[in-house]
């Protein structure tokens, strides 16, 4: 008997450990470190996903419920995938929720308030990046916190205009003003809407109150009819999610810091920075396309009829895919990409900046609001630093070519416009990855790295290289000195000079 009791016993606990065993092998560690992501992207993505089975929920159980009920779900099911990303460190958002409830409620309509929160929320946002900032791109609390920020003062923006006169409120602000006094269930509930939390996109809290109140369908008094738009942006989300994870194996930023990468020739280096900086982008469409997918599902998606009177889904898109794809200039990727955010700061901060007169300072602040808004590390700066000045450029080559009769009658031939395409898609492109360089590595050390190698001026001699330091400073030609640099000039090269009104020139 005994030994037959101890055989189970063996048995029992061989099985359990073939039991532990077999769940190691399908742990998230080891299922993401086989797709060759960490274990909090696969948790991310998860979370995105889940947010599909949550709007099922919702419109065949919630939609036409009573409010409060809504919002409990939207709260606690925001609050499960906080906890299930970042454990207990879900009690930021938590706080900065209360808090700005009673900033709402103590300091009522006033600037005050609005000033107060701002400044409060983007200092314990940029505390949070100080206090957890790698030299590598982590997913941590600090991600939907960035989110959650925008949110809170986007809201109390909003409360402040609600208690302003109409007539005094442009037709944008009179739509997102808020008359009623918002509780802290319903605030809670827009916070944590668990298609929007975790990555985007941004909406107002009226928009969110007339998804509560099931006045966003396109089907009066029944549920929304958006499954298929849904379905859309979803399998259009997960061409980029297997694009991005087929490609970004292969096509790496860690690559651009080897040795390897510096020794390539300097036409290698821009293909494949060319390359890249669109590759790395598929990360961030994927994700708002699936997203905005589950928006679409629960009706929060819904923008009103055509005048055709077919239903619109866009009001959360946060991408513009045939746009992002195909229009070959700097200022048409802007307006395709991250839209939900751009409009908010637009709205929230570059158009409040109108009593300052200047257009270019205002964008500039703008952009400087965005960089600090995405983290501390100087890449951030310098990114958007890079997109005000490409822009600016752009749009002056433009001017320049329709000022020029020549130039607009070369530009305007039928058989040429391929190759022009062509060429202002790769250069372009080359820009592009060239500022997502620094956002992409973060710190300057490895972002001026890889900047200093693509300049190629070793391989390529280019005329304004320095001079090895063996070069006689006698062999340079005579007038360098005009230029007050006279060691950026090679024997028999042309000589970059600083003419009348500011011109560079070039002399022989």
């Amino acid at each position: 008997m005994a030994s037959a009791a101890e055989g189970d016993v063996g048995a029992a606990a061989e099985l359990a450990t073939v039991l532990r065993g077999g769940f190691q092998n399908l742990s998230l560690n080891k299922l993401a470190t086989s797709l060759g992501a960490s274990e909090q992207a696969l948790r991310l993505i998860i979370s995105i996903f889940l947010g599909y089975p949550l709007a099922l929920f919702y419109r065949h159980y919630l939609f036409y419920k009573d409010s409060y009920l809504i919002h409990l779900f939207h709260a606690f099911t925001g609050l499960s995938i906080a906890y299930y990303n970042f454990g207990i460190q879900l009690y930021h958002s938590l706080l900065c929720v209360l808090l700005q409830f009673l900033i709402l409620r103590l300091m009522g309509r006033t600037i005050t308030a609005v000033l107060t929160t701002f400044c409060f929320q983007m200092a314990y946002l940029l505390a949070g990046y100080y206090y957890t900032a790698t030299g590598n791109y982590d997913i941590k609390w600090t991600m939907p916190h960035c989110v959650l920020t925008l949110k809170l003062i986007g809201l109390v923006i909003d409360y402040y205009d609600g208690g302003k006169d109409q007539k005094s409120l442009s037709s944008e602000q009179q739509k997102y003003a808020i008359r009623g006094v918002p509780s802290l269930l319903e605030v809670a509930g827009f916070s944590y809407f668990y298609g929007a939390f975790l990555v985007g996109p941004q909406f107002s809290m009226n928009h969110y109150m007339k998804l509560v109140q099931g006045q966003l369908t396109d089907l009066p008094g029944k549920i929304p009819n958006s499954t298929v738009p849904a379905l859309k942006r979803l399998s259009l989300g997960l061409v980029y999610l297997v694009g991005y994870t087929l490609l970004s194996q292969h096509i790496t930023e860690d690559y651009l810091l080897t040795d390897d990468y510096e020794n390539r020739s300097f036409w290698f280096r821009c293909l494949y920075m060319l390359v890249w900086g669109k590759v790395v982008l598929y990360k961030y469409v994927a994700c708002w396309l699936v997203t905005e997918g589950v928006c679409i599902l629960t009706g929060l998606g819904f923008h009103g009829l055509d005048e055709l009177g077919r239903a619109k889904w866009d009001t959360c898109a946060n991408m513009k895919v045939w746009l992002f794809e195909t229009d070959p200039r700097f200022t048409g990727t802007i307006a395709s990409f991250n839209i939900n955010t751009n409009a908010w700061v637009a709205r929230y901060f570059f158009k409040r900046l109108r009593f300052l007169g200047n257009k270019q300072l205002s964008q500039g602040l703008s952009l400087l609001f965005l960089s600090l808004w995405h983290g501390l590390h100087s890449g951030y700066l310098v990114c958007f630093q890079m997109e005000f000045l490409i822009v600016i450029v752009e749009r002056q080559a433009a001017s320049l070519i329709q000022d020029s009769p020549a130039l607009s009658s070369l530009a305007s031939v039928r058989v040429l416009q391929p190759l022009y395409y062509l060429v202002q898609q790769t250069i372009h492109w080359l820009f592009m990855g060239y500022s997502m360089t620094a956002f992409c590595l973060f710190t300057w050390d490895k972002w001026l790295k890889v900047a200093q190698s693509r300049t190629g001026a070793e391989k390529t001699r280019l005329p304004f290289h320095s001079t090895p330091s063996s070069q006689s400073t006698e062999n340079q030609k005579p007038g360098c000195g005009k230029t007050g640099l006279p060691q950026l000039c090679l024997r028999c090269r042309p000589c970059l000079h600083l003419g009348p009104k500011g011109r560079l020139s070039w002399e022989e």
